[in-house]
Formats: C-alpha cells, sequence, structure tokens
C-alpha cells in the first residue's frame, strides 16, 4: 500500500509514525445515546446533542478520529489528509455554533481554485492551460484561449447555476419529505408532514419559470447541458470532472449534473464558493468538532470497534456490543458507518424486515476512486506553467490541478475501461498540494500531494482482487502520466500511499470504497436516501438513526469537503424525559 524511496531517511524527525488521536480509556456502561463511528458525522452529531443536555459516548473503531477527515503522518515528518481533502461544504450554522475556529480550526482560503495544463507541442511556445478563480474577467480572458464565445457566456452560466444552487442550498439543511406520513399517517400526521414540503415549494417558486430548464441540470448527462453552453473542449471536461468526481458515472451519465452542484454551492466563513486547505489537514477539521463535543461533556473512545447493536424483543435498540465482549447500554444508538455496515453487519438480521434487508443490499456503493499520497522534495514543474528559481509555490499550484482533462471523450474511455474491470489506461487524475498554502504539513522545501484519481473498478476483470503490484502498477501509470505534464515529478518522490476502493472500504469503513457511503444517484437521493420510506435518518429498528453520508443529503466526505446539518423532526424524532433529538451531521 505504501512505497518508501531513499530519500525519506533524511526528513525523519520522530521515532514512528504519529496520528491524530483522541480519547482512550473505558467508556461507561450506560449513556444517554451511543455514536457508532467517529468521523465528522458523528462528531457533529455528539456535540450538539451533548450541548441538548443529552450524554453521549462516540465509539470509534481506528485509533484516530475523524472516520476519512482525518490526518496521518504516514511518512515521518509529512502530514497528510489521507482521505477527505478540501473544506467547502462545511455549514455556517455549524462553524458558528460549535465554535470551530475557537477551536482551532483555520483555513487557507483557494484562489484561483482549477488549474488544468494541456498536453500539446506547439512549436515556440509552451503548452496552453486553463486557470479559473474567483476573478471572472481573468477568467474570461484565460477561457478566450479557446473560445471567445465561451468567454461571453461564462458569466451567464455563472448565474444560471448560482440560482439553482441558491434555489436547493436550503434543501440541504431539511429533511426529506415523509412521504409515508404524507400517505398513510393520521390527520395530525399528515398536517406535520406538510411542513416538509415548504423548502420543496420555496424552491420551486425560486426557480421560477426557468424551473424545467434546471430540472433537466439536475436529470440530464453533464455533457449535454455543458454542451449547451459551451464549444471549448478543455472548458467543459474541466467543469465536467465535478459532476464526476467520486462517482462511478462519466459525463454521458444521466443525473450527472447533480453531483456538479455539490461542488459549486460551497461556503467557507461567509465567502460563497470558496475551498480551502485546513492547517494541519483535514483530521483538524475533525479535532476542532471534537474538542467542542468534550467542552459540552461528550466522551469519545478511540481503538473501540462495535460488534453488534442491541435490539431488544419489542425492536428497540438499547445500546451496542465492542468487538471485546463489552455492553454499553443506551437509550437511542446514531450510527455513522455506512448504511451497508449499520443493517447488515452490526444490526440482528432477525430484527430487520426481508424487505429491507434486500433493498439495503441493492443500495449501490460502486466506487471508482484511487486515492494516493505523496511525498516529494520539490514542487511539480509543469510545462505550460514553468517554476520559478527560487522554487515557491505559484498561484496554479494551489489549486486543484486536472491533469488528462483536454477533452470530454477522455473521461468517458477512462469511464470504459473500468467498466469493463480494468483500471483507466488515461486516468482522471485530482492533484492538490496543500502544503503550497500550509508550510506545516512537511519539511521546508518540500511538499504532500494528494492525488485523487479514477477510474479504479473495485474488483478487477475475471474476479481478481487488488494485490500489491497491480496497485504499484496502476500507481506508476498515474505518476507516468504525471511526468507527461511536470518532467521530473517521478525523480523528486520521496514515498508513496495508495488506497485503492478495497483499501478504502478496509481502512475507512467506506462500503465499496465509495466517499458518499452510496452513490449519489437520482434514485439514491433525498427521500430516497438510503431507501424509500426511511429517508427521515430513521429505521426500522425504534430508537436506531443513520447520521452519516448514507443519509440526506450524502455530502462527500469526500473523500469531502463538508459539513451538513440534519434535524430529525417531530415524525421521525425519539424523545425521553422531554428530550427531542436533533441530529447534526457534516459530510465531505
Amino acid at each position: 500500500m505504501s512505497a518508501l524511496g531513499p530519500k525519506w531517511l533524511k526528513f525523519i524527525r520522530c521515532p514512528g509514525v504519529r496520528a491524530y488521536s483522541k480519547t482512550s480509556g473505558t467508556p461507561k456502561l450506560k449513556y444517554d445515546a451511543v455514536i457508532i463511528g467517529g468521523g465528522h458525522n458523528g462528531l457533529v452529531a455528539a456535540a450538539y446533542l451533548q450541548k441538548s443536555g443529552v450524554s453521549c459516548v462516540v465509539l470509534e473503531r481506528r485509533h484516530v478520529i475523524g472516520g476519512a477527515a482525518v490526518t496521518e503522518e504516514i511518512i515521518p515528518g509529512f502530514k497528510f489528509s489521507r482521505a477527505s481533502y478540501l473544506l467547502s461544504l462545511l455549514r455556517p450554522q455549524i462553524y458558528k455554533d460549535l465554535e470551530l475556529k475557537r477551536h482551532g480550526l483555520k483555513i487557507y482560503f483557494r484562489d484561483p481554485h482549477s488549474f488544468t495544463p494541456l498536453l500539446e507541442n506547439v512549436s515556440g511556445r509552451p503548452p496552453r492551460s486553463l486557470l479559473l478563480g474567483a476573478d471572472m474577467a481573468e477568467n474570461q480572458r484565460q477561457i478566450a484561449q479557446f473560445s471567445e464565445k465561451d468567454a461571453k457566456a461564462y458569466p451567464k452560466y455563472e448565474d444560471f447555476m448560482n440560482r439553482l444552487v441558491a434555489a436547493i442550498d436550503p434543501l440541504l439543511d431539511a429533511p426529506p419529505v415523509d412521504t409515508a406520513a404524507l400517505a398513510q399517517g393520521s390527520l395530525t400526521t399528515r398536517l406535520k408532514s406538510i411542513k416538509t414540503l415548504r423548502p420543496l415549494v420555496k424552491a420551486g417558486i425560486t426557480l421560477g419559470s426557468q424551473l424545467p430548464k434546471y430540472y433537466e441540470v439536475l436529470t440530464a448527462p453533464i455533457s449535454k447541458i455543458l454542451g449547451e453552453w459551451f464549444e471549448s473542449e478543455p472548458l467543459k471536461c474541466t467543469l465536467a470532472t465535478d459532476a464526476v468526481i467520486g462517482a462511478m458515472s462519466c459525463p454521458s451519465t444521466p443525473g450527472s449534473g447533480y453531483v456538479l452542484l455539490h461542488h459549486v454551492m460551497g461556503e467557507l466563513e461567509g465567502k460563497k464558493g470558496s475551498w480551502g486547505y485546513v492547517e494541519g489537514g483535514m483530521g483538524m477539521v475533525s479535532n476542532a468538532i471534537a474538542k467542542a463535543a468534550e467542552e459540552s461533556g461528550a466522551e469519545i473512545y478511540t481503538e473501540k470497534a462495535v460488534e453488534q447493536i442491541l435490539v431488544d424483543e419489542k425492536g428497540k435498540a438499547t445500546g451496542v456490543v465492542l468487538q471485546d465482549g463489552t455492553e454499553i447500554h443506551s437509550r437511542v444508538v446514531l450510527s455513522n458507518a455506512t448504511p451497508h455496515l449499520t443493517f447488515l453487519n452490526m444490526t440482528p438480521k432477525e430484527r430487520l424486515p426481508e424487505d429491507f434487508i434486500t433493498k439495503i443490499s441493492q443500495f449501490d456503493a460502486k466506487s471508482p476512486v484511487t486515492k494516493i499520497n505523496v511525498a516529494v522534495d520539490r514542487l511539480p514543474n509543469f510545462l505550460s506553467i514553468p517554476n520559478t528559481s527560487d522554487g515557491k509555490p505559484l498561484p496554479h499550484h494551489r489549486c486543484s490541478i486536472h491533469l488528462n482533462s483536454e477533452e470530454m471523450q477522455l473521461l468517458n474511455k477512462a469511464y470504459e475501461d473500468a467498466s469493463k474491470g480494468r483500471p483507466s489506461e488515461r486516468p482522471m487524475i485530482e492533484l492538490c498540494i496543500p502544503s503550497s498554502l500550509d508550510p506545516t504539513l512537511a519539511p521546508p522545501g518540500c511538499h504532500v500531494i494528494s492525488i485523487f484519481s479514477q477510474y479504479t473498478p473495485y474488483t478487477l476483470s475475471e474476479g481478481r482482487q487488488w494485490k500489491v503490484d497491480e496497485r504499484n502498477k496502476y500507481a506508476d501509470s498515474v505518476f507516468d502520466w504525471i511526468e507527461k505534464y511536470a518532467p521530473g515529478f517521478k525523480a523528486s518522490v520521496i514515498g508513496r500511499d495508495v488506497l485503492t476502493p478495497p483499501d478504502l472500504e478496509r481502512i475507512f469503513g467506506l462500503s465499496g470504497g465509495n466517499i458518499f457511503h452510496g452513490s449519489m444517484s437520482l434514485d439514491q437521493l433525498y427521500f430516497a436516501r438510503p431507501i424509500p420510506g426511511f429517508a427521515n435518518y430513521r429505521t426500522p429498528i425504534h430508537g436506531l438513526y443513520m447520521c452519516g453520508s448514507g443519509a440526506h443529503p450524502a455530502r462527500k466526505h469526500p473523500i469531502s469537503k463538508a459539513s451538513q446539518k440534519i434535524s430529525i423532526q417531530q415524525n421521525g424524532s425519539y424523545t425521553w424525559h422531554g428530550i427531542n433529538i436533533h441530529l447534526l451531521s457534516s459530510h465531505r
């Protein structure tokens, strides 16, 4: 999974690998609420419940909290955001309520935000590239290299998408419509459930007469939508990457436009559309949330793997059993694990309806992602924008760098390779260098690089599993492609950490290696996430709730970029001693 070059020895600062862990010890045997999984979603839920007077314990399987939003020193001296690597979708209310800035969260804002170098041979000048950021006039100048028409259309496209974001964004903070209560509940329940329609109605009013056009954005292939706006392939492909990243789909897949919206509706510290790196890596997001939870009295334990959810004869969750046999009892249980792990591994199957188990088994969690973390002794030197003599980071080093993104057909072909059980011959690569802004991550002059690549199937053709040689062969292929854009890259590598879909599943508990806990296809979103009839964070087990990315609104962890507020309203809440549970959960 990892490989070290001979140069790494001179960077050792400590005798071993340093991880960012939290509380260890022995939990009590009874709480009001047990939260399975110490990912950032579970930690947010714990913080809010504890602030409301509900005694909570968070039980994390690994030695470090954060789930996929974690910082680990895989190579001594180099701190990696090992899975999740960018921050944007942290809901403003959570940021404010939990005082995350006071608890140490520091963000480095990125501008520009996207860099797409091209592979092209033009005599007498370097290859072209596309650099996009917050400056619209500069964006238009960049786009005009490829199309004057597209340069004029780009501001209108941005306005069009921002209007859709403004309409949809409130839906993320509201529970999905309870269709079961509307159809079968009592008159009182139905009247209460009608209130959940308000955000949908408001969204429709916001979109107005253009609703059919926006409906097309949500349901059509992103290639069709972008083709109606633009003609230049580098621009279309750059935008399309955000519609397929983390998804086993391609630009020609219907519904791929919805995933794009999750990447344009971000906000950080009041700055709309902003993306940033977290000082110290993404684990510091989880640490800040954990500090807020612990300050209120929540308990957090690492290396406490939950083996089973306890369910009594009446079908009510009463606690959990740890792998060592310890029983911890509670009034309610919240699962930050994936739907597959929660219901197929932890919940007694005899307590679940047979059709529910069938539908959960069919919940699609295919993943195309292989994450590669790399330590280098110098910055990549791109042919399109060469480095300066002092070796200092330039604006394009701070971006998401899109490689093999000259045209959308490349993404379609890469997807076709994986759908046949083989890694993409020319993979889609998103490369980020957080140390270009955050000097705490690497020794002086060195850098950490996050490579988010696809497409790689979970299982290889002919049923073959990923082995060390196949893992390294794919990583070598990715490095070969980076070398074409930035000669000298391979010689700069000190060490690497390669995480294929099975690795992401094994290490982080991401079923199928899926960064969303399950595909974000239209049939698995809103009131159908994870399955129809159980989208209000409830389950067939009374007192067992979902608080992870497998529930609405399904956010990136991704390998994320996100945090999200979830409220269980009266029709889906569980009450004891007058306390009403409100879950607030965050996703990448």
